[in-house]
């Protein structure tokens, strides 16, 4: 497979494209709203079956719900509690699949202690729910991805997790699952459907949606955020996969049918590896949610929580309530305590809560128990619910649903597809050391590079040989190359400096500075490949300052509602300089345009 660059060029090239559909012989057969992980996998899917897709976002690639999960493809432990061992099977198949096939690169095994409190009855217990959820694993074809787990003494459980009080615990149960950089297998499932031939837009907002006389879906009309310009798109059929938007973008099409969904806040917070001492992760359970100790790169993360969310749904926020309920929650089982200055970053997501039933008047409707698909109008689908590891599921059924018989001769292959970065991964993996050693690189910074990007790094490669001094780490960032910097504007759709640093990278929450140290040699690394004059280069800088002031602010409140007046009052987050220093987008007044409707599915 031939991979394509997300140029800004290549976005150019995507809404005339959209625009083109317009006429008579070029109109699409799936046009897709919402860039999370879900309307990502349904433009893979769709475009992998032959059909003419499109896609727009109307913020970057996965700015929603799917860049703010706990980053972990699994089954679900709690759902054995349910006995739903088909969803459990499901999700754990998935997991495998995107271990061995389709995302080797970006998906890695992690490993995780069970803590036993009590005696023999509970690691019984607790061992038969384990047992089972790796038999369950195991029924995929082929040769297992994950190993069994193992049943740890007192001692062995110390052994791995010294920080763990001595009386925390009388042993452990050591199972594995998997992690995975949510955004980037977003911006990686983006870039494979556009080189299979898909549009993909971002920053383009749905602000309508067009029917025939008869009543039919047959397209939108779309803003491209970056000049305020209106296009009308043609489509057989519109794909909904906006989560936490989905109500709102299921109002522009003038039907009281569809899907109910509520937003559920989970927030995270982020330590330095070196302040807990373990090897593995901690999986604890809490009066309200399930509280991972997940190790990560260089930190660990912790969460999450689960909280009614009633605010705005662009940015939530991590309040000092939230962050001490992680804190309270962790220190019950860790030696050395941790404190709010131990924390060098937080973020916190809107898990789309999908509530049982459908409106009025939604003609059909397929249900799992994770996800729903339904048509509240001929023309247009919804598709609610699920999670980060079932994406592929999720997209396959709203592909199917949409096309209706059709899928019967024109099935999913997408289990078969591995995105871009997959192949050749496992050969540079075995080269890594001559990489290291030819470019003066680390083997951990090798590792690094091949985890992000896989057998993609070779085009990374090619622009450090064009210019050497990209090679060289950031200098107030040096987990990161000067050269992902520049690789992030050239080839993965960076249209603005917070796209790099939220979501390119996760300098945003990696480093306690939130990525302020490096902000000028980013800036100048994307601006020389944007074209940013040095006003817009200031205007960049000056925006996301403003966006870490403003979040820094919020978290400092004990209540959602605090901390949204307060981050509002800080600085108006959402909107950014437009690129060429244009006029900012004319967006219709007190349409769901004001508050993104094209936005990121997926549950965390």
């Amino acid at each position: 497979m031939r991979t394509v660059a997300l140029t800004p060029q290549k976005r150019t090239e995507a809404l005339e494209a959209l625009e083109a559909s317009g006429t008579e012989g070029n109109e699409l057969d799936v046009l897709v709203i919402g860039g999370g992980v879900t309307g990502a996998g349904i433009a893979l899917d769709a475009v992998s079956r032959g059909l003419r897709v499109g896609i727009v976002e109307a913020q970057d690639w996965g700015s929603g719900t799917s860049s703010r999960s706990s980053k972990l493809v699994h089954g679900g432990l709690r759902y054995l509690q349910m006995l739903d061992f088909h969803l459990v099977h499901e999700a754990l198949t998935e997991r495998d699949l995107l271990l061995k096939r389709i995302a080797p690169h970006l998906v890695k095994p992690v490993s995780f202690l069970y803590p036993l409190e009590n005696a023999w009855w509970e690691r019984a217990y607790v061992g038969a729910g384990v047992a089972l959820y790796d038999t369950l694993a195991s029924i995929a074809p082929g040769k297992r991805a994950m190993p069994w787990h193992r049943h740890l003494s007192r001692a062995g459980m110390e052994r791995m997790f010294p920080d763990l009080k001595h009386d925390a615990a009388v042993g452990a149960v050591r199972y594995f699952d998997a992690s995975v950089d949510d955004a980037r297998l977003v911006v990686t499932l983006i870039r494979t459907a556009v080189s299979y031939g898909a549009f993909a837009a971002s920053r383009t907002q749905v602000v309508e949606l067009t029917k025939r006389g008869t009543g039919v879906v047959n397209g939108a009309v779309v803003a491209d955020l970056e000049t305020g310009r209106e296009i009308t798109v043609r489509a057989d059929q519109v794909i909904n996969a906006t989560g936490v938007w989905t109500e709102e973008t299921e109002g522009l099409a003038d039907t009281e049918g569809g899907l109910h969904v509520l937003a559920s806040k989970g927030i995270h917070i982020v330590v330095p590896r070196d302040r807990i001492r373990g090897e593995v992760g901690l999986i604890l359970q809490t009066e309200k949610s399930v509280l991972f100790v997940i190790p990560w790169s260089r930190y660990w993360v912790i969460g999450t929580t689960d909280t009614p969310w009633k605010q705005e749904l662009q940015h939530p926020v991590a309040t000092a309530a939230d962050i001490q309920y992680v804190l309270d929650h962790a220190n019950e089982v860790l030696e050395r305590p941790l404190t709010k200055d131990d924390i060098i970053g937080t973020w916190a997501g809107l898990r789309p809560l999908l509530q049982p039933g459908t409106k009025e008047g939604t003609s059909s409707a397929k249900v799992s128990r994770e996800h729903t698909v339904a048509s509240p109008t001929p023309g247009f689908t919804v598709i609610a619910g699920g999670k980060l590891t079932t994406y592929r599921v999720m997209a396959k059924d709203a592909v199917d649903f949409a096309l209706g018989e059709r899928a019967k001769t024109n099935p999913s292959i997408t289990d078969r597809i591995p995105l871009v970065g997959a192949e050749g991964h496992a050969v540079l993996q075995r080269q890594a050391r001559r990489i290291a050693e030819k470019y003066g690189w680390s083997r951990a910074m090798v590792d690094h590079l091949l985890h992000r990007y896989g057998s993609m790094l070779t085009e990374l490669i090619d622009m450090v040989d064009e210019q050497p001094d990209l090679a060289k780490p950031l200098v107030g960032a040096p987990a990161y190359l000067r050269a992902e910097v520049a690789y992030a504007a050239t080839h993965e759709g960076v249209l603005h400096l917070e796209d790099v640093l939220l979501l390119r990278t996760r300098l945003v929450y990696e480093q306690a500075d939130q990525g302020l140290g490096a902000i000028d040699e980013i800036a100048e690394v994307v601006g020389a490949r944007l074209g940013w004059d040095a006003e817009t280069r200031k205007a960049e800088i000056e925006s996301y300052r403003a966006r870490c002031e403003a979040e820094a602010a919020a978290a400092a409140e004990q209540s959602d509602e605090a901390a949204e007046n307060v981050r509002l009052q800080a600085a108006d987050v959402a909107p950014l300089r437009p690129l060429g220093g244009k006029a900012e987008p004319g967006v219709k007044p007190g349409s769901p345009a004001d508050s993104p409707a094209a936005q990121g599915p997926a549950g965390t």
